[in-house]
């Protein structure tokens, strides 16, 4: 939940309701998902595709998008095949990344976590289905929008997901297990990569979509890796101060696995002031945009108070 101090900066902010917002664009969102991967031959792998993709979760990435492209002078129907096409490049991602090859964890959004329900072999052949999807989906349901600006789309997605990005990200992440010796620099490396490049393609391709200016975009970018970060050291901490139940997934694995994580560097304290700075240099980031940022600015610090 986002404290109520959060949203009470001007009379203006304290008006926007989040949650509400959140309830309703996770709906949109969902019946998007729902239609976007009908069950046909061979349904093993349809059903695979849709297990994760339709496992719950906040949709904060696809909502990102929306509302970036609304911000910036679009519409939610012009955002809405990237903002699912996103969703199929995350879900994938966690699809792959509980496999026993790379974090082995048995559970997902409480539920058992693909390879567990369908075996290894499906669920990399559904992690693939979904990434190959996802261009697909963006290339031919992207409506009223200029071509070059769909093809900007699909090119910054490729990177977020490839080797420049997440790709990159979790092969160094890999390489860093059990080591104690890390630095922060190749922590803030493997986080910008594995979790923030696909944050900032949300951001970014929203801002793309709408036709933003080059300079509005760069903004929306410092805005994605700053949020992006503070994603990710919210999330080493929960690992540590939160349940399973409440995370959904297994707790305390970065612990077991050796990883070195912000709060083993900084402390918690530390980690969490570290954190709101972020989030207080993405808002700064959106002042040029006025009212219209309210929901990216609350999205921001949803992020920092969220306890899941």
């Amino acid at each position: 939940m986002v404290a109520a101090d959060n949203l009470k900066q001007t009379p203006e902010k304290a008006t926007f309701d989040l949650i509400s917002y959140l309830k309703e664009r996770q709906k949109l969102c969902e019946a998007a998902l729902e239609q976007a991967i009908p069950v046909r031959y061979p349904e093993k792998i349809y059903e695979a595709m849709r297990y994760s993709l339709l496992a719950g979760g906040k949709r904060l990435r696809p909502i990102i998008c929306l509302a970036t492209c609304e911000m910036t002078g679009g519409t939610i129907a012009m955002a809405m095949p990237t903002g699912c096409a996103l969703e199929m490049i995350h879900t994938m991602s966690l699809i792959h990344d509980d496999l026993p090859a790379m974090d082995n964890d048995d559970y997902r959004r409480g539920k058992l976590t693909n390879h567990k329900v369908y075996g290894e072999d499906v669920a990399i052949l559904a992690g693939d289905g979904l990434l190959a999807y996802a261009f697909e989906y963006v290339a031919l349901n992207t409506k009223d929008v200029p071509t070059e600006r769909v093809l900007r789309v699909v090119a910054h997605l490729g990177r977020a997901v490839g080797a420049a990005g997440l790709v990159g990200g979790q092969v160094l992440d890999l390489e860093s297990e059990g080591k104690s010796d890390i630095s922060l620099e190749t922590l803030n490396f493997i986080h910008n990569h594995k979790t923030g490049a696909l944050l900032e393609a949300c951001v970014v391709c929203g801002g793309v979509l709408a036709g933003a200016s080059e300079e509005d975009l760069q903004r929306l970018s410092r805005y994605a890796k700053n949020i992006g970060l503070a994603f990710q050291i919210i999330d080493d901490i929960l690992d540590i101060t939160a349940t399973q139940e409440q995370l959904g997934k297994s707790a305390g694995k970065d612990q077991k696995a050796q990883k070195v994580t912000y709060p083993s560097l900084w402390g918690i304290e530390k980690s969490r002031k570290q954190a709101q700075q972020l989030i207080e240099g993405a808002c700064a980031e959106l002042e040029p945009f006025g009212k219209e940022a309210e929901p990216l600015v609350a999205l921001a610090h949803f992020i920092t108070s969220r306890s899941h």
